[in-house]
């Protein structure tokens, strides 16, 4: 292929992103047919001509020096409408041998299919579990696919598979999200499905589910200040039979589904950052004690860094528990370090303090311990948790927890809990 004619293809994909460009060469003259294209590229930075000032535009272009120009138009990429961008794709993917020898990391490109982006993670966990309940030792795989719509929609899923390799012979595979996206400029958006939702700090220490809630939700975001407001209802990881809290609530799948509405904001201060939560439950729950109330929570929390030690706490209120429920629950604690998935041998630690209430903590932790299970009996439950990882290889990493000295107010207090697991990033 002629060099111009490339150039000529390159310029109408990258159509509208330049709005000036000078005459760059001296044997690309203003008559020239392809002049603007030439002038617009060599503006943008994507071509370059020879050290005696001209372009050579009659000569065949090589594979080497088409591929340099797609590298050029891959760091342009967020610049690019849809369409653009899938063009761009199909390229990076036909010259990838050619950007691999000019160090340009196609990875992500290499797992787009026209406007399907696909990623995931995998983990391999065992569990020493407290509460009397015997140890696990299990997998799972999620698969996440996001369908461009348009330059401001996006369609997400993902696909879930979860195995007792120790117990089970079979497995069922779903899709435990799927929502929609849509943005409104670059610091406004709104979803709507099933979507992923997580209350508290230390991977959602009040409440946090893979499959999240059924619902709508609106989110500001302008990287100091984000502003998230949403109603829905959540779904069968609240209400699977035989778990503490759902039982603890009256949350079953023969009585409802705990319907709810929330409100959270959070401010970056540099020095630290500050959140605040809200949550209103909108139907009364009647508990397996005969209580009946309609939880109302409020939460603050705040996360101080110094240097590579992060210094956090978070403080929760039920306004409405009757009596006979402890309504107040918080934590703090230190860390030090971050685990970063690209760098081997970083890591993290932390270590925290907690004190939960059983009229507020409502289930579905992101914790791999399951001590606060014991809180829906406990009354109040006081205890001890640790967490670290370190990144073993890149997009792999060592997760450990142990939650300990735990101090129930009611009955027996539980055992030490502990959990190891090895999780992947693809």
């Amino acid at each position: 292929m002629k060099k111009i004619l490339a150039i000529a293809a390159a310029a109408a994909l990258t159509a509208g992103v330049s709005a000036f460009a000078a005459n760059p060469f001296s044997d690309v003259s203003t008559d020239d047919w392809a002049y603007q294209a030439v002038s617009d590229l060599s503006d943008q930075g994507v071509v370059e001509g020879y050290p005696d000032g001209t372009f050579k535009g009659e000569r065949n272009i090589t594979r080497y020096e088409l591929a340099q120009i797609i590298a050029r138009l891959m760091a342009k990429e967020d610049q690019l409408n849809a369409e653009q961008r899938a063009t761009l794709d199909k390229l990076a993917g036909e010259y990838a041998d050619e950007l691999a020898n000019l160090g340009v990391r196609v990875s992500n490109l290499e797992k787009k299919v026209g406007n399907i982006y696909w990623s995931g993670d995998a983990r391999m966990r065992y569990q020493d579990k407290t509460l009397n309940k015997a140890d696990s030792w299990n997998g799972r795989i999620r698969i996440n696919v996001r369908g461009q719509v348009n330059d401001s929609t996006y369609v997400q899923g993902r696909f879930l598979n979860e195995m007792n390799f120790k117990d089970s012979k079979a497995s069922d595979s779903s899709m435990d999200q799927l929502y929609v996206n849509h943005n409104f400029g670059k610091d406004f958006a709104v979803r709507l499905g099933r979507q992923p939702i997580s209350f508290g700090n230390q991977a959602g220490w009040l409440a946090n589910t893979h499959d999240g809630y059924d619902g709508a939700q609106a989110a500001y975001n302008n990287g100091k200040l984000s502003l998230t407001t949403g109603f829905g209802q959540f779904n069968d990881s609240y209400v699977k039979d035989g778990d503490t809290y759902a039982d603890f609530y009256g949350w079953n799948k023969d009585d409802n589904k705990a319907d709810f509405y929330f409100a959270r904001g959070a401010y970056d201060f540099d020095f630290a950052k500050l959140g605040v939560d809200y949550i209103s439950f909108q139907d009364n729950v009647v508990n397996t004690n005969g209580l009946n109330f309609k939880p109302e929570l409020l939460g603050v929390n705040l996360s101080i860094p110094v240097q590579q030690f992060n210094v956090f706490g978070e403080y929760w209120k039920n306004t409405t528990a009757p009596d006979a429920l402890e309504d107040t629950a918080w934590n703090a604690g230190l860390g030090y370090g971050a685990a970063n998935w690209k760098k081997p041998g970083t890591w993290d630690l932390s270590v925290a303090y907690n004190n939960v209430g059983n009229g507020v903590y409502f289930g579905g932790t992101g914790w791999q311990t399951n001590m606060l299970d014991a809180v829906a009996n406990a009354g109040k439950l006081k205890f001890w948790n640790a967490m670290g990882d370190v990144t073993l290889a890149k997009n792999v990493q060592l997760h450990a927890e142990y939650a300990f000295a735990a101090d129930a107010d009611k009955g027996a207090d539980p055992d030490d809990a502990w959990t190891v697991s090895l999780n992947y990033k693809f």
